[in-house]
């Protein structure tokens, strides 16, 4: 599926979150497309009749609007991003989550980062002169076919492991999204990311109107008996490891 990219003008990029205390989405859609993702939902307003994961509009003046912003708000953590990758493909031209970064270190603010993409590691050398800053890492499952069912267009496992890696050689505080959890050797997950991470969180698969139909497509059983005993088994190798739970 072609992606069609938009370069829009933003009226506002630092907004509140329920999750930390602000957010910064550079970009609304997303060029990973994976099929499961609740953002669809979130802005499916803004794309009506458009298939998530064939879009992807970019905010080239987030960082214009960041600087004014910031200036006016308390300090507080920001995550980059909720409702979009900041390290998708299209990251790599345009600069945008790295130029809000810049921003964000000047001002001293306090950062959390999840992704799925190597580029992350791109941004080290500004993301090691943060006093305060998080950096996770989403893992689905160490399969790759499964995968490949669901988020054809993300980086595999070992890419994600090594990533996990490299940013926590680097100094950095990682973590690991354990979410949402697809078929997968718990044990193996568990045991691949617990030496590279600080901490760990593990979700279910949400939304089912967005993935039933692909799983049954391909006899996969997701409902609440995987996800418990697959949550266990991934809990039981942090405890051992001295993996903090979240």
């Amino acid at each position: 599926m072609p992606l069609k990219i938009r370069e829009v003008q933003a009226r506002s990029i630092l907004s509140k979150s329920g999750i930390t205390d602000y957010c910064v989405n550079c970009y609304m859609g997303c060029g990973f497309g994976c099929t499961y993702c609740y953002a669809q939902l979130l802005i499916r307003k803004f794309h009506p009749n458009e298939e998530w994961g064939g879009y992807l509009d970019v905010k080239v003046n987030a960082p214009e609007l960041l600087e004014r912003e910031i200036k006016k708000a308390e300090k507080g953590v920001v995550m980059l991003s909720s409702v979009t990758d900041p390290y998708q493909p299209f990251e790599k031209k345009y600069e945008l989550t790295r130029k809000c970064l810049e921003i964000l270190l000047k001002h001293d603010f306090p950062i959390t980062i999840l992704t799925r993409s190597p580029l992350v590691m791109r941004d080290i050398d500004l993301l090691q002169q943060f006093r305060e800053c998080t950096v996770g890492v989403s893992i689905t499952t160490d399969n790759d076919k499964i995968k490949n069912i669901f988020e054809p267009f993300t980086p595999p496992f070992r890419v994600r492991i090594e990533t996990l890696k490299k940013l926590k050689d680097a100094g950095l505080r990682t973590y690991a999204f354990i979410g949402p959890m697809l078929p997968m050797d718990a044990s193996a997950v568990g045991n691949a990311v617990s030496p590279n991470i600080d901490s760990a969180f593990i979700d279910k698969l949400n939304y089912p109107q967005l993935w039933k139909s692909i799983a049954e497509k391909h006899k996969l059983q997701l409902g609440k008996e995987f996800y418990e005993r697959t949550r266990d088994e991934l809990a039981a190798v942090f405890k051992e490891s001295g993996v903090m739970l979240c």
